[in-house]
């Protein structure tokens, strides 16, 4: 049996810069590793291919995408028809439509496990990543990485010193296409030139001093507009004592980053005090490149 973890990540930025030619939207965005994961247990078995999953709400079918990683290294490696003699178990712990990229991590994890199974050159695997998702590259490298066009254009960072996440997930979930046409929305009813060269050079009102400089995710506004909570919520890690707050990827999810892990319990315990019920909250950390690929084997 293999059995691989699959990480979170937040974005440390997040700036929508334009529409590129093929109607996706040009970003520029910083992923951050952290440590949540999920777990695949891929194992040899007769017969069909097979996944099933411990979250109900995740579709066990060739919609999720570790299916479609199967099917993508099946067909790299030569082999005719449909993958067998394979399962999946998949232990989720990463909360789904929150912006923490689980879907595409296990995607990834799925990519590296069964190019080893199936005896298929891990050059080949970044294309394959490409095919299945902009997010699936990324969570080959780890670490700290700028994204940028769809945020599958990938430049690795020097890894910043470990900081503790405080992350606090919401009841309600956001769908990343939600959250781009609000974003489009907002631009729209701003006369969509300005706006565009505006968030070309010019911070926003609301830029906040992040690991790298001014840090920004531009479909925040967006999203607290139609989900209060979410200011709320960066506000109240920020009175906690974060460095930095901020929601990630188009939501639903905000972090806040600490210095010392025992901050980060104080403001998780706080928020989870004040709204009670109303959340789930995570003290996690971040991860290096390198924690990435040597924890990534479990």
């Amino acid at each position: 049996m293999i059995r691989v973890r699959a990480f979170a990540k937040i974005n440390l930025s997040l700036r929508v810069l334009g529409v590129l030619a093929d109607g996706y939207h040009e970003l520029r965005t910083i992923f951050q590793s952290i440590s949540l994961h999920d777990t695949l247990s891929i194992r040899r078995v007769r017969g069909p291919f097979w996944l099933v999953c411990d979250e109900v709400a995740c579709p066990a079918d060739s919609t999720n995408l570790v299916w479609r990683a199967a099917e993508a290294v099946w067909t790299a490696s030569g082999r005719p028809g449909s993958p067998r003699n394979v399962g999946v178990t998949l232990a989720k712990k990463i909360p789904m439509t929150a912006g923490l990229g689980g879907g595409s991590s296990d995607a990834a994890a799925a990519l590296r496990a069964f190019a080893r199974l199936w005896r298929v050159d891990a050059r080949r695997l970044p294309n394959i990543a490409a095919s299945l998702g902009a997010d699936v590259p990324y969570f080959l490298e780890g670490g700290t990485v700028l994204g940028l066009e769809r945020g599958d254009v990938l430049f690795p960072l020097i890894d910043q010193p470990r900081a503790w996440v405080t992350l606090v997930v919401p009841s309600f979930g956001i769908s990343t296409t939600e959250a781009y046409a609000w974003f489009d929305q907002e631009v729209a009813a701003d006369r969509q030139d300005r706006v565009w060269a505006d968030l070309r050079v010019r911070p926003a009102a609301d830029t906040r001093v992040g690991p790298y400089g001014e840090c920004r995710n531009d479909l925040e506004p967006a999203v607290a507009k139609r989900h209060p909570e979410i200011t709320r919520m960066v506000s109240a890690l920020r009175d906690a004592g974060a460095s930095y707050a901020a929601m990630t990827g188009s939501g639903s999810s905000v972090f806040g980053l600490f210095d010392r892990k025992a901050a980060a319990d104080r403001a998780a315990k706080a928020l989870a005090d004040s709204e009670r019920g109303l959340l789930s909250v995570i003290v996690t950390r971040t991860l290096t490149r390198a924690e990435c690929r040597r924890l990534a084997a479990k």
